[in-house]
């Protein structure tokens, strides 16, 4: 029977349980509670230190996660996922699982959740992820499933299947050596995958349609209607319009496109069809047609300048005010893209004004009114020269167009950077930092925007989280743990004992760390075996899937803090979907552990 904690295990166990706490509560936010759990291991250690330790030591231990080469594993991944967003590299593969998520939402998510199991048997999880989750968050803005509905059961179908083979995670590798350091046979790559797959085929239905309905909607409710721009769309020699009537490319453009013009038989070069839809909805149009909504010259002069520049093209909404010298012009006439090399893209008329005035010049385009919102196009000071000398007010929601001169590049570092670490040529720490720097020095991420990339609260969760592992580590309070929990298992049968090590290591990986789980675990199972007489195999595999159900919190495992900001998640959803999922896992893979060795 173990004796008494020491005070710093009794002391760390008390941190680790108010740390969780809060967390649950949700009553302070993430950051705060982070920065306090940081604080009180600085100030205790401080005062009392460890012991063969010193004051400054308890520092470096509390702060010690600000420097972790997770954390910087992590903040390089995001700048890596922005890199490929900004650059719009993973928009074809968005359109193609949108296609999918737009024929039927349930069956998107399956060949998402099945798609993400697949790839994390081989490569390691945190890649995967970082493959994944732009591209989620893309379909998410695109119509598709919000990205808090999608996030946390992709991220669950990564790691379960990432515990499918030796190679899924590196926590697998460290438990499967540990475990032959100790006199155990070797366990080939896939000795246990038909243990994962058929766990994870019971999983499925709750990741699938289960999981999503126990998560919120993330996104913002609104009552403002997104305006309705009017334009001429230009049809060159190679648009997709050529020679095809209306009926045949309609049902290929977005829902809110609205051909205004009676068009008669087919489309031919040079037409300018009247046109109308949001400004997204003109995006896409003009990629499916292969057309403008701009004269062809200004575009590209504004491409040129944004290349020479170093600059990124933005859209902006201008609002046409009395004073401006647009009131009773027509686009045509105004000289706008001459005078200060801007495209304006559309106008929006609002409703109050349509039918009031003369709309339309000689040529059918639209006479500008006071009141006019403007769709413009073009550099950051081109656009503010603009709207001072024509007396327009700039409205909010500038956006960025991706820079999809780089989106190749930006794709090809990430492939790089994911293939590396995942033959395991380079760790993923080195091979993310690697690709991170490599955003920066060609372009596809500039420095003034990491921000954008960045999330503080997940920052500050990692340092607390890397702090709360090494106190539990450190202060002896997970080899007291285990050794309490030793003491029990003599009396249980061996299905109870697989699942009794199976949730301490579960616990262990929630609130410390994989690697303290399999370093702590993995000796405790081999000589549990030993003494219960049973064989050590199982119970070495249930500390490795003990290690890998990391559900239950955002401080179990990277790829749960990388999704962390881009669902908009608290706490309670990870305890809220994550609990009953380690139940299901649990149970599922002792009953298969027993049944596969005998026992």
């Amino acid at each position: 029977m173990p004796g008494i904690p020491s005070p710093h295990a009794l002391a760390a166990m008390i941190v680790t349980v108010a740390m969780f706490v809060a967390f649950a509560r949700g009553r302070m936010p993430v950051e705060i509670v982070s920065l306090l759990t940081i604080a009180v291991i600085a100030v205790g250690l401080y005062f009392f230190p460890l012991p063969e330790t010193g004051p400054t030591d308890g520092l470096a231990l509390a702060f010690s996660g600000f420097g972790h080469y997770a954390l910087i594993t992590i903040c390089a991944l995001m700048i890596m996922g922005r890199g490929l967003v900004v650059t719009g590299a993973l928009e074809p593969a968005a359109r193609l699982l949108e296609r999918v998520f737009k024929w039927n939402l349930q069956a998107g998510l399956l060949v998402s959740l099945l798609l993400a199991f697949t790839l994390s048997m081989g490569v390691n999880d945190t890649p995967v992820l970082v493959l994944l989750l732009p591209i989620f968050v893309a379909l998410a803005h695109r119509g598709a499933m919000p990205a808090s509905k999608t996030l946390i059961p992709l991220n669950a179908a990564v790691l379960i299947g990432g515990m499918a083979t030796t190679i899924g995670t590196s926590t697998n590798i460290l438990v499967v050596s540990i475990a032959r350091d100790l006199g155990m046979r070797p366990i080939g790559v896939f000795d246990f995958t038909p243990i994962v797959l058929v766990a994870g085929l019971v999983a499925l239905p709750y990741l699938w349609l289960v999981m999503p309905r126990l998560l919120g909607d993330n996104r913002v409710a609104s009552d403002v209607v997104l305006r309705r721009f009017h334009t001429r769309l230009r049809i060159g020699d190679d648009s997709a319009l050529v020679g095809r009537e209306l009926a045949e490319v309609g049902p290929g453009l977005p829902d809110d496109i609205i051909f205004h013009d009676q068009n008669e038989g087919v489309f031919a070069p040079q037409q300018r069809p009247h046109i109308s839809g949001t400004h997204e909805g003109l995006e896409e149009a003009m990629r499916t047609l292969r057309s403008d909504i701009a004269p062809s010259w200004v575009l590209d002069r504004i491409k040129r300048s944004s290349q020479t520049k170093a600059q990124d093209i933005v859209v902006v909404e201008m609002t046409v005010t009395p004073d401006s010298r647009l009131v009773g012009r027509t686009l045509p006439t105004s000289g706008i893209a001459d005078l200060y090399g801007v495209a304006v893209l559309g106008i929006h008329r609002p409703a109050r004004l349509v039918g009031g005035q003369e709309q339309h010049g000689e040529s059918g385009d639209l006479r500008m009114v006071e009141g006019d919102v403007l769709l413009v196009m073009g550099l950051p000071d081109d656009l503010q020269q603009f709207a001072r000398n024509d007396s327009l007010l700039t409205l909010d929601g500038a956006r960025e167009l991706p820079r999809r001169s780089k989106a190749v590049l930006a794709a090809a570092i990430m492939f790089g950077s994911v293939f590396t670490a995942s033959i395991g040529l380079l760790p993923i720490a080195i091979s993310a930092l690697a690709g991170a720097i490599l955003m920066f020095v060609t372009g596809c991420v500039k420095f003034d925007r990491v921000g954008r990339a960045l999330s503080a609260k997940v920052i500050v969760l990692v340092a607390a989280s890397i702090a709360i592992g090494r106190i539990v580590g450190d202060s002896g309070a997970a080899d007291w743990l285990g050794s309490l929990m030793a003491v029990g298992l003599a009396y249980l049968s061996p299905a109870a004992v697989l699942a009794a090590i199976m949730l301490f290591v579960t616990l262990l990986t929630n609130f410390a760390s994989n690697a303290t789980a399999a370093t702590v675990g993995t000796p405790i199972a081999f000589s549990i075996a030993a003494k219960l007489g049973l064989p050590p195999e199982p119970l070495v595999l249930a500390v490795l899937f003990g290690c890998n159900l990391c559900y239950a919190t955002p401080i179990a495992y990277q790829t749960n803090m990388l999704i962390m900001a881009e669902g908009s998640y608290e706490f309670k959803d990870y305890i809220r979907t994550g609990v009953p999922l380690v139940i299901l896992m649990v149970t599922t893979l002792s009953f298969l552990l027993v049944m596969t060795y005998g026992m």
